[in-house]
């Protein structure tokens, strides 16, 4: 698995699009569940923010579909930069999608952090 992780609108799918192929995107930044029928799983701090309202676990929905992803890319914007939100379940989110992140990143095999659309691998080879 490729995890690709950046700050928003830092080019994250472009960047995918440029250095791997695939066919099909599921854009879950709207909150919607990931089909892992997909190639690419995209937006899934959207999914996460869901989760978070929901009050549901979003890594361990990922640890318990761990066989439906292990050969995809997946597309995730890192918050936890800036100030920290007043609101609670805003926090609880952030928290939510630095643990789904982290563990993401223990299991895949390349990950790459993009920022102004530059690509930096910090783990793994860059796969093409």
């Amino acid at each position: 698995m490729i995890l690709i992780f950046g700050g928003a609108y830092q080019g994250k799918l472009e960047y995918a699009r440029e250095n791997h192929r695939f066919e099909t995107v599921c854009d879950c930044s709207q909150g919607k569940e990931p089909d892992f029928h997909a190639d690419v799983i995209y937006g899934i701090e959207g999914f996460v923010m869901e989760c978070a309202k929901a009050g549901v676990s979003a890594k361990e929905y990922f640890e318990s579909r761990e066989g439906l992803w292990k050969d995809k890319i997946l597309i995730i914007t890192d918050t936890s930069q800036g100030v920290v939100p007043i609101d609670k379940t805003v926090r609880a989110f952030r928290e939510m999608n630095g643990r789904t992140m982290m563990y993401l990143a223990e299991k895949a095999d390349c990950v790459v952090r993009v920022f102004c659309g530059i690509g930096k691998v910090i783990k793994g080879e860059k796969e093409q």
